[in-house]
């Protein structure tokens, strides 16, 4: 992975200025839908203690089968029922808290169901009266604000709710009927085959069914009922949630879009991770007037953006406003991965949190040496490769022929083996590609056999930003300090100013644990990350980009809520590549 800071070095133009009022509105908005949510979370709560807990059944008013004059048989299917509406406006709550449709429809629907139980037990009983009011209230707050509630949901997630539906509950009604089938003499009175398909069909909402058991099968009766319901609420779990899933379109980007990308990038005082927002499994965000653009991608229900926004400066409030509108649109929860201090402060001022991710190593090309003593490690590195017979060439991929490129990329994929691809902030998924001719390649061969190659992307007329580092498996260590160093020295001739190497992960964690008088929480925190080193590289990856005596510049990680932050981690893990849901999921939700 591979990152740079961020400079203004040209004069700034005027954008059209975004809506002075669009932040205090959509902050006005969240709140709104916020005490709705909160709203259906406490009636949620009330109604499943209503439904399981006796003391508050008797304050609430939550006994569904005497209001409603049934048997005594379906006692249990009125707690379930009780308790599954209580359940489910909890669930959907968060469908609520990203202002989705069918959260909206169903939540009033099941706001509805529950005020109508509790009005005729009301009128019946003479109590209930303050679940009564409290449902009132929550559909009346959901009816009033109806038009907060505007995400457009999955558009496929509907089919695919009906099939989990029917597929589930199909299973636990066979499964029930089958152990039913399989053990006739534990049945009293000869069930028949009506009686029993009626059994299973009723198992699957907890309602008792026409079969008696025998006194002695009392695990029988036990195993079906909680094998019916378990298929029954795994049914409804899975069908809610492809029901208000958010839609997560297929990774591209679009032709006309990477061209006007490609057009602001030659913005001046663009990121170092600009030219990275060219990925094509991404999509992009425009602000009005078209001069500044957030790239993202949408994993999970998080729309996950990378870097600073593209273009001028002054037009990234209404690139960024775009970006949220279309979250909010969608249901996405909005977050942004290693983007600079800068574009920090520009997403803080839309509501977002900031959290510092890591520093990213740039090399200043008029200052590096491999002189003095600091830099003796590598210096003494780079003076043995090229004893044994190591040689590196730094070239533009423009000057490559089509033939060139070709062998370059296979190289690269013969080299990386099996190993998933890495990066996703850092990286432009692409090797030697003929889009890219302003890329630099760098290759190591010893006595003509390659070795290593490095590709760096522009970052703006003098930069370079790190891109890719693979080499032969079986080449001899310390072929990258070779490559590194090599491009140093003819990067003035490249005109290069600026080289931004790899992304350190937690750096200043891992260096204030092994300063003389760190604290004990400082120190234990650097050693869980040298832990944590076994699997990722953390500590490896900051000890290289140290050798090179680089300056340091943190990258931010921007979310909505504390809440939200465990899951855009895990989103930002599949990103990068270390991770993540596994294939066989991700068929599924894209069938």
């Amino acid at each position: 992975m591979a990152g740079g800071p961020t400079e203004d070095t040209g004069r700034r133009t005027r954008a059209p200025a975004p809506d002075p009022d669009a932040r205090r509105r959509r902050l006005s908005d969240a709140a709104v839908v916020r005490a709705v949510v909160w709203a259906a979370r406490i009636v949620g709560l009330l109604t499943v203690l209503s439904a399981v807990l006796p003391a508050p059944r008797r304050v609430l008013g939550g006994e569904l089968r005497s209001t409603l004059g049934l048997p005594q048989g379906v006692g249990l299917a009125a707690l379930v029922v009780t308790a599954v509406a209580g359940a489910g406006l909890l669930f959907l709550a968060t469908g609520l808290r990203r202002r989705k449709q069918r959260a909206w429809w169903v939540a009033t629907g099941t706001a509805t169901f529950l005020l109508v139980v509790n009005v005729l037990h009301v009128v019946d009983q003479r109590r209930g009266i303050v679940a009564c009011v409290l449902v009132a209230a929550l559909l009346g707050a959901l009816l009033a604000t109806r038009r907060q509630f505007v995400a457009r949901a999955d558009p496929g997630g509907l089919g695919r709710a009906v099939r989990t539906l029917v597929q589930f509950g199909l299973s636990g009604f066979l499964v029930v009927w089958v152990l039913l089938a399989l053990n006739p003499r534990r049945l009293l009175d000869d069930p028949s085959v009506a009686a029993q398909a009626a059994q299973a069909a009723l198992s699957l909402i907890g309602i008792t069914g026409p079969v008696t058991f025998a006194p002695a099968a009392g695990w029988l009766d036990d195993l079906t009922a909680a094998a019916g319901l378990t298929f029954g609420v795994v049914a409804v779990v899975t069908a809610g949630y492809h029901l208000l899933r958010s839609p997560e379109p297929r990774p591209s980007l679009e032709p006309a879009d990477e061209q006007r990308l490609r057009e602001l990038l030659d913005h001046p005082g663009g990121d170092s991770l600009g030219y990275f927002a060219l990925r094509r499994d991404k999509a992009a965000v425009f602000a009005p007037g078209g001069r500044s653009a957030v790239s993202y991608r949408v994993l999970a229900g998080v729309a996950l953006a990378s870097g600073d926004p593209v273009g001028d400066v002054g037009a990234w409030p209404g690139a960024i406003e775009s970006f949220l509108a279309s979250c909010t649109r969608y249901g996405w929860s909005p977050a942004v991965l290693g983007c600079s201090e800068r574009g920090a402060t520009a997403w803080a001022k839309a509501g977002l949190d900031a959290l510092e991710l890591g520093d990213e190593a740039v090399l200043d090309t008029t200052a590096f040496t491999l002189d003095g003593r600091p830099m003796r490690g590598v210096r003494q590195t780079v003076n043995r490769m090229q004893r044994i017979g190591h040689t590196v060439a730094v070239t533009r991929l423009a000057d490559c022929t089509g033939e060139e490129r070709t062998d370059l990329a296979a190289r690269a994929l013969r080299w990386r083996g099996e190993e998933p691809e890495r990066g996703f902030s850092m990286a432009s998924s692409r090797v030697a590609d003929p889009a890219d001719p302003d890329a630099v390649v760098v290759t190591a061969a010893r006595d003509g056999a390659p070795s290593g190659m490095l590709q760096l992307v522009p970052w703006g007329p003098d930069g370079l930003s790190l891109d890719l580092m693979v080499r032969d498996p079986g080449a001899d260590n310390g072929i990258n300090e070779l490559m590194i160093a090599g491009l140093m020295a003819a990067a003035p001739g490249l005109g290069v100013r600026r080289v931004s190497l790899n992304f350190a992960v937690f750096r200043s964690a891992l260096e204030r644990g092994e300063r003389i008088g760190a604290g004990p929480v400082a120190r234990t925190w650097a050693r869980l990350l040298r832990v944590a080193s076994r699997w990722w590289q953390i500590d490896s990856l900051y000890r290289f980009n140290a050798k090179f005596r680089p300056a340091w510049h943190p990258r931010y990680v921007l979310f909505p809520a504390v809440r939200d932050l465990p899951r855009i981690l895990l989103v930002a893990l599949e990103a990068e590549g270390f991770g993540g849901r596994p294939p066989a999921v991700l068929r599924l939700l894209r069938r």
